[in-house]
Parts: C-alpha cells; sequence; structure tokens
C-alpha cells in the first residue's frame, strides 16, 4: 500500500467509495450520495485552504480509500484544531488501511502546526472509535440521538488527540494554522 497526496484523477474512486458509506453506513449523516462535480467541489475547498488530503493505493494500483484534515469549525480561535476523516473501500476494511492514512495525516496536520485533531464518529461506529483509539485519541464526548438514518436513531462520539506540542505551549503564529485568519 501507498499512502500520496489525493488528485482530481481520484475523484471517481472516491466518490464511489463515499457512496457506499452514505447508502449502507452511519459514518457520514448524509442521506444521499453526492455525484462526482460535488465531490470535485469538497475537495478543491479543502486543498485549496492548505489541507492535506490522501489517497491510499493497494498495490495493483487501486484506491482503497482517502482521508482528509479540515477545519472544525471556522471561528479564528479554533484554528489551531483540525477534524479528521476516513474512508475505506468496503473490499479494503480490516487490512489496516485506515490506520495508514490516519497515521500520515496525523504526521501531516502535525508538521503545518496544528494541536488539536478531533475525530467525530457518526453512528459511534466501533470500527472507527477502535482506530482513533489506536491512534492515541481519547474519548471526548457524545452527542445521544444525532442523527436519524437507516431507521434508527444515531449517536455521534467526539475523540481528541494532541498533536505535537498539544496545549503545553502557545502555538506558532507564523506556522500554517497561524496564518489562517491574517490579513
Amino acid at each position: 500500500m501507498q499512502i500520496r497526496d489525493a488528485t482530481s484523477a481520484d475523484l471517481s474512486a472516491i466518490t464511489r467509495i463515499y457512496a457506499e458509506s452514505v447508502r449502507e453506513g452511519v459514518a457520514s449523516y448524509e442521506l444521499t450520495p453526492p455525484d462526482e462535480a460535488e465531490m470535485a467541489r469538497r475537495m478543491t475547498a479543502i486543498t485549496s485552504n492548505g489541507y492535506p488530503y490522501l489517497a491510499a493505493d493497494g498495490d495493483d494500483g487501486s484506491l482503497l480509500g482517502y482521508a482528509y484534515a479540515s477545519a472544525f469549525r471556522t471561528r479564528p480561535a479554533y484554528r489551531w484544531l483540525v477534524e479528521d476523516s476516513i474512508y475505506v473501500a468496503p473490499e479494503a476494511r480490516g487490512k489496516g488501511v485506515g490506520s495508514s492514512l490516519l497515521e500520515v495525516l496525523i504526521a501531516r496536520c502535525e508538521a503545518l502546526g496544528f494541536r488539536q485533531m478531533i475525530a467525530v464518529i457518526g453512528g459511534g461506529h466501533q470500527a472507527s472509535i477502535a482506530l482513533h483509539h489506536k491512534a492515541g485519541f481519547l474519548s471526548a464526548g457524545m452527542i445521544r440521538g444525532s442523527g436519524h438514518k437507516h431507521g434508527r436513531w444515531l449517536d455521534t462520539v467526539f475523540m481528541q488527540r494532541a498533536l505535537g506540542e498539544g496545549t503545553t505551549t502557545d502555538p506558532d503564529p507564523r506556522s500554517y494554522p497561524g496564518t489562517l485568519f491574517s490579513g
């Protein structure tokens, strides 16, 4: 497996992976899968703001999954915090793809100067909770009955992980997050 930056050439596979998650899963609270044009708009919004967007390729060149970091909230004081999103193709689940993507995503976000990463886990998805726990995330709370999908109420689990020095020092205003709301 190879982890690399995602490109527009990956959009068809990314759209397919996400559509399956929307239709069959609870990680996303969307009810209708977006089309490829909408997924392209979303990718551009994330990458044009300097956030990492990653792809995992299999040995045969197929896209096994993707992950990205994005703003948790858009108010300036939140700029040191990112939210991670990870989606893995059904045939690649349970094979370490999510862990590999998350490991690289954490490293990229630390290198950019972010200080905290938040996981917002739809449906309290146990595999996602285990994945994040393995990567050093701690429980940060739950919102019960936050969504209704597939005929049932879903809880949203929040997990959090410090990046770099976390909250032990002041952040560097010259780092990438420090520049997000300047000028």
